[in-house]
């Protein structure tokens, strides 16, 4: 069981990538809040429908959430909310791109946030190959500014670097949360486990985005209906690929499965390379390089 959390990620990396190309396809009917909107409104009967398969379908137990469940499912979600907000407000910025750099430290961030939370073990091996996998993507992130990474590094305090880490913060909080979520069901099985906690986090989600846009973009909530043919699509593809991050969150170290999760920067470099026929500088190549490098570590560390 160990080793199923590496096919999964993979999975769920590439159903992101899926997600995200169909999201921004949206991107000029919806606002911002409207795309997000759809990706956890149209999830929620896939996910529920995913849970019913495993209790009458397969036979696996309901589980009976205690408070803690709650706490952590909560906490996951909106924190979850936060870091995309907080990743969205960096567009207004000219220098953006460092900020999202920043946002990038979620592995590392994970890692820490799942020792304090979770107790969970982190090998020497294991925080070498998320650091050279970071490293990997600074230099992606490099290659695309006129700066290089030494202007990212003399960044390091200014305002959209501290976004980008407070969103990465966030998104490394969420992940630890949701395993913390999962984890507290105990039952039958971590299939079940990581399922009930999507569908209820889900929920959570729709109701908090749907309250926020009723009040600061209204008519977005018209909009993402009227486009239920491709949202609908969106919602299924990020029901697949939220499964899949669950499910391996609850069976391996959040932040293991968040450094893996990086291949997704290998999926867009081979869809940007194959498809639209793009060409890389060397210091991207050497940043893909690196991530590849640094994924390969890690499954040999773990």
């Amino acid at each position: 069981m160990i080793e199923l959390w590496i096919p999964i990620t993979i999975a769920a990396a590439f159903c992101q990538n899926l997600r995200s190309a169909l999201q921004k396809h949206l991107t000029s009917k919806l606002s911002t809040s409207g795309a997000t909107f759809i990706r956890f409104f149209y999830a929620i009967l896939p996910a529920w429908l995913y849970v019913w398969f495993l209790h009458d379908g397969i036979g696996l137990t309901m589980p009976e959430p205690q408070p803690v469940f709650w706490i952590y499912a909560a906490v996951g979600g909106a924190t979850q909310i936060a870091a995309t907000a907080l990743l969205v407000y960096l567009f207004a910025f000219r220098n953006f791109a460092v900020g999202t750099t920043y946002s990038k430290t979620e592995t590392v961030q994970a890692a820490v946030f799942g020792i304090v939370i979770l107790g969970d073990p982190l090998t020497a091996g294991a925080m070498v190959a998320i650091m050279i996998s970071f490293i990997g993507v600074l230099a992606i992130s490099a290659a695309k500014q006129a700066t290089g990474i030494s202007g990212i590094v003399r960044s390091l305090t200014s305002r959209t670097a501290m976004i980008g880490l407070a969103s990465g913060a966030c998104f490394g909080i969420s992940a630890v949360s949701y395993r913390a979520a999962s984890l507290s069901l105990g039952g039958e099985g971590f299939l079940i486990q990581a399922g009930f906690t999507l569908a209820c986090v889900t929920i959570m989600q729709t109701v908090a985005m749907a309250s926020y846009m009723r009040i600061r973009d209204p008519g977005q909530i018209t909009a993402a209906l009227r486009n239920w043919k491709v949202a609908g699509i969106v919602g299924l593809s990020g029901m697949a690929a939220s499964a899949c991050w669950f499910t391996a969150m609850t069976i391996q170290n959040a932040a293991y499965v968040r450094a893996l999760g990086q291949i997704e920067l290998v999926f867009t470099f081979a869809a940007s390379y194959l498809f639209f026929k793009e060409k890389s500088s060397p210091l991207e190549l050497a940043g893909i390089g690196l991530v590849i490098a640094g994924i390969f570590f890690l499954l040999l560390s773990t």
